[in-house]
């Protein structure tokens, strides 16, 4: 069977984005669209998937650490056709067939991909790309035809006459070659242009010239296609790919009560009889579990919510977990992997950082725990602080079951408050609490009698 590989061309700025980032590097829906154009491609399941790099290639390689492609380097970016021919030396020893795409377009699906790789096959064709037609085709290359209708070139809009940017069938940038032909023609590639750049556009030429079989595929929509170039195009791409994906949760069981107020990332997974009010933003890989409900204002990161979960208003919870049954907020704020059992209570403005709770566990208001281990059934009170940090080093605190811990009272790490065990309101811990003790660190109280009376007959300011 013919070999096939892929190639995906990520090397360049994107001037109109105006960002020191790559442009392939900007997320869609929370994905960077290279990834997303390597989902599409893996598809196929290539032998080999190489990926051209030049402007921010650091950043590029790292946003596809561990997937398995090959980098190679266009020290210079001149050009699309350039960025094929730093690849031809790699790919040179190769037989069978190469799909080679542009890593700005996310939206193209393996489905798509499939069709090109067919016709190409069974035409037999040395070169094989998609085409589709605009009824507005500015920015793109025209296809030029012969009098029979075969294809004979391209001509890009900056190079092309007043009469062919007439013509509405263009080139999205979509192409599966044979290798051997290609690694001939790319010797023959000039700069011969208004841009002084390498054009893999001018492929399409030189193998027609030689007298190569050149094929097209009409694709129908275009939408799928489309490169983003802007920051507006790739707002108007997220907004596009958001509102399929929030048609795909409701139809699976999911109520969103506003699907166009709702933000949710494509790697995002949210189970039926989930409920989620507008305003609300699911990022990364997060997991919502049945039954569980989302309201306004809540933001979630890379995170795993349980089932029958209750997230109020204005949470923020990022790599993190909440089990069943637990209610969060309103203004709670869960973050470094602050992992949270079922039917707890996390209340208004409480901070958990980098700490576990246990079953049960309740910690109402305005509380930070921080480096906490804490068991079940725990009653953390309004205003307590784990104090965990001594100006150089993190320190854990350690609650156990059935605790109460009262309000306003420091536990200033490391310090284990036993099973059982009471500290009483307004106190500052700075020893163990042994199991079932109640501890009482507060300064002793001191009542002057009759002092505001004197203090305003004598006029005292002490």
């Amino acid at each position: 069977m013919t070999q096939l590989h892929a190639l995906i061309l990520a090397a360049g700025k994107g001037t109109r984005m105006v960002s020191n980032r790559a442009k392939v590097l900007h997320p869609v829906c929370g994905t960077p669209m290279v990834s997303l154009v390597y989902r599409a491609i893996a598809g196929l399941e290539p032998e080999q998937t190489f990926v051209v790099v030049g402007q921010d290639a650091e950043r590029v390689q790292a946003a596809m650490n561990g997937l398995p492609v090959r980098f190679v380097t266009q020290t210079e970016q001149l050009g699309t056709g350039h960025a094929v021919m730093a690849v031809a030396e790699a790919i040179s020893g190769l037989q069978g067939d190469i799909v080679v795409v542009f890593g700005d377009a996310p939206r193209v699906t393996t489905e798509t991909l499939k069709k090109l790789v067919e016709h190409h096959r069974r035409s037999r064709a040395a070169l094989t790309l998609l085409t589709t037609t605009m009824s507005d085709p500015f920015g793109y290359g025209r296809i030029l035809r012969t009098a029979d209708g075969r294809i004979r070139g391209i001509i890009e809009e900056k190079d092309a006459s007043e009469e062919q940017r007439k013509i509405t069938e263009v080139n999205p940038g979509f192409y599966c070659f044979q290798i051997p032909p290609l690694i001939a023609s790319l010797k023959k590639l000039t700069n011969r242009n208004a841009q002084r750049e390498y054009y893999i556009t001018d492929l399409i030429e030189i193998e027609y010239d030689q007298g190569y079989c050149v094929e097209t595929v009409a694709h129908d929509n275009f939408e799928e296609l489309r490169g983003i170039n802007s920051r507006r195009e790739l707002a108007e791409m997220s907004a596009l790919l958001r509102r399929e994906k929030n048609l795909e949760l409701m139809a699976s069981g999911v109520t969103l009560m506003d699907p166009d107020r709702t933000y949710i990332d494509l790697d995002v997974s949210v189970e039926k009889d989930v409920t989620i009010y507008p305003m609300v933003i699911l990022e990364g890989k997060t997991r919502i579990g049945e039954g569980s409900v989302i309201h306004s204002g809540a933001r979630v990161v890379d995170s795993s919510i349980g089932p029958e979960v209750t997230v109020l208003n204005s949470c923020l919870i990022t790599d993190s977990d909440v089990g069943k049954g637990t209610t969060t907020g309103p203004h709670a704020h869960l973050r470094n992997h602050a992992r949270i059992g079922e039917n707890c209570r996390i209340g208004n403005f409480v901070e958990i950082k980098k700490s576990t709770l246990g079953d049960g566990t309740k910690a109402a208001h305005l509380a930070y725990l921080g480096d906490a281990q804490i068991g079940n059934n725990v009653n953390v009170g309004a205003g307590v602080i784990t104090c965990n940090y001594d100006g150089k080093h993190k320190h854990v605190t350690i609650i156990e079951d059935d605790a109460f811990i009262g309000t306003d009272s420091q536990l200033i790490a490391p310090v284990r408050i036993g099973q059982g065990a009471y500290v009483a309101a307004g106190s500052s811990i700075t020893e163990d609490v042994p199991p079932y003790a109640l501890a009482i660190g507060r300064g002793r109280q001191v009542n002057k009698i009759d002092w505001v009376k004197h203090r305003k007959e004598t006029g005292s300011k002490e």
